[in-house]
C-alpha cells in the first residue's frame, strides 16, 4: 500500500485505498499511519483517501477527531490542511468536547490574508461547529466574520461568511 501511495494516484485507486482500509481496523490504522507519512505524496494521497472513508467507517473516524486535529496543527503543507479541515468539518463536536487549540487555530485564520480561500472557508465552518455550542464563542465568531466582510473576498469565502452569519443569526432566533 505504501508504494501506491508514493506515487501519483486518481479516483480509482482512491476507491481501491478505500476498499481496502474498509476491510479491517489494521487497515484502517495503517491508512492512518500512512497519513501521518514523512513523505509529503503518501501523507497527502492518504488523507484524501480518509475523505472517501464511507459511512460505514464514520464512527471509526468521529473517534480519532482530535488525533486528526492535532495532525491540522503540525501540517505546513497546504493540500494536507484542506483535506483535514474536510475531514474535521464532518466531525461532531458536543459542548464539552472542544479542543481549544483547533478553535483557536480555525479563529486565527479566518481574517488571515496569508491563507488561501479554502482553509479560510473551512476554517470558518469548523469553527462555527464548535462555536455554535456557547453563545460568547459565537459572538467572537460573528465579530470576526464581521471583519472579514472589510476584506476582499472570493466567492467561495463569501458564500462561507454568508452562510455562517445565517445560521449564527438562526442559533440567536431560538
Amino acid at each position: 500500500m505504501e508504494s501506491l501511495m508514493s506515487g501519483k494516484i486518481n479516483l480509482p485507486d482512491i476507491r481501491r485505498i478505500v476498499t481496502w482500509a474498509s476491510e479491517s481496523e489494521e487497515n484502517r490504522h495503517r491508512l492512518m499511519e500512512l497519513a501521518k507519512s514523512a513523505d509529503r505524496q503518501t501523507r497527502v494521497n492518504a488523507m484524501w483517501a480518509l475523505t472517501h472513508m464511507s459511512e460505514a467507517c464514520a464512527d471509526w473516524l468521529h473517534s480519532r477527531r482530535h488525533e486528526l486535529a492535532g495532525m491540522l496543527l503540525a501540517e505546513t503543507d497546504v493540500a494536507g490542511k484542506r483535506l483535514l479541515l474536510k475531514l474535521l468539518r464532518e466531525q461532531d463536536f458536543g459542548p464539552d468536547d472542544i479542543p481549544t487549540d483547533l478553535l483557536d487555530y480555525c479563529l486565527a485564520r479566518i481574517n488571515s490574508e496569508c491563507e488561501p480561500y479554502a482553509i479560510r472557508a473551512s476554517g470558518i465552518y469548523l469553527a462555527f461547529r464548535m462555536c455554535r455550542h456557547y453563545p460568547e464563542l459565537t459572538a467572537e465568531l460573528k465579530e470576526r466574520l464581521d471583519m472579514l466582510g472589510l476584506q476582499t473576498l472570493s466567492p467561495g469565502l463569501l458564500s462561507a461568511r454568508r452562510k455562517t452569519l445565517e445560521a449564527i443569526g438562526r442559533l440567536s432566533r431560538k
